[in-house]
């Protein structure tokens, strides 16, 4: 089947992996587009691709008589990566319930995008198991799994072995601090990424009663504001293409 790959919430995302992305499925021969469901970025050019890819199909079509047939098309992703908003924002009315969270999305429904294109929506998919844990974990990050079948504490920590790596910047901007206090911070606790967590609970004034640091309430911070891009532009899978 004819596909094409919407790389949805794009504005989260590093803008340079953005671009290596739609050129690493350039090459391989599938479309790729970059979208913002909310504020409707890379809607029109969807919906152009999707008449451009069908336009030999219809003209064959029409050959046969078959006139004035619709282009079915179908949206098919994991949880919780905004397909209802994409919808929504096509068809400029409310056709799908939206949420930021996993299963909003209960049902298959037939939605109008155009007069010449109908959408089936669908629920989001899940493989059955996770092989890898890297995969696991990223998808834990950006919401995907629900947050109720998760340790918080162990997202958190594993979330910030990432950022620590790749955009340790951010965290400091965000949160307030300098490389100079995380290394004493160090110095004081010897796990590097436990430190780091205890050092943005201060930051944030986590601290509960007889002066003990909130870890479990830091973590939900930190969770909450990665997935809304207060942190900054972040990609977790990087694209390795020259």
């Amino acid at each position: 089947k004819k596909r094409i790959i919407l790389l949805n919430k794009s504005d989260l995302a590093d803008k340079e992996e953005n671009i290596k992305w739609v050129k690493y499925f350039k090459q391989i021969g599938i479309p790729a587009i970059l979208t913002n469901a909310n504020q409707g970025i890379g809607i029109k050019e969807l919906i152009n691709k999707i008449e451009e890819l069908m336009k030999a199909e219809l003209e064959k079509q029409a050959l046969k008589g078959r006139v004035g047939k619709s282009i079915r098309v179908i949206i098919l992703g994991i949880p919780n990566v905004g397909k209802s908003s994409l919808i929504n924002k096509v068809t400029n009315k409310k056709s799908a319930q939206v949420g930021n969270k996993p299963g909003v999305t209960k049902q298959k429904q037939w939605i109008k995008l155009s007069n010449k294109i109908d959408l089936l929506d669908t629920p989001g998919i899940l493989w059955p198991k996770f092989e890898s844990q890297e995969v696991a974990l990223n998808l834990s990050y950006i919401g995907t799994i629900k947050d109720e079948n998760l340790e918080i504490t162990e997202i958190v920590y594993n979330l910030l072995k990432v950022l620590r790596e790749s955009y340790m910047t951010n965290l400091s901007n965000r949160y307030k601090f300098t490389l100079e206090e995380y290394e004493n911070q160090c110095s004081v606790t010897e796990d590097k990424i436990i430190a780091l967590l205890e050092l943005i609970a201060k930051k944030r004034g986590c601290i509960k009663q007889g002066n003990v640091l909130d870890i479990e309430k830091i973590c939900g911070i930190i969770l909450e504001e990665f997935r809304n891009g207060k942190i900054g532009n972040i990609t977790l899978e990087k694209c390795n293409i020259i």
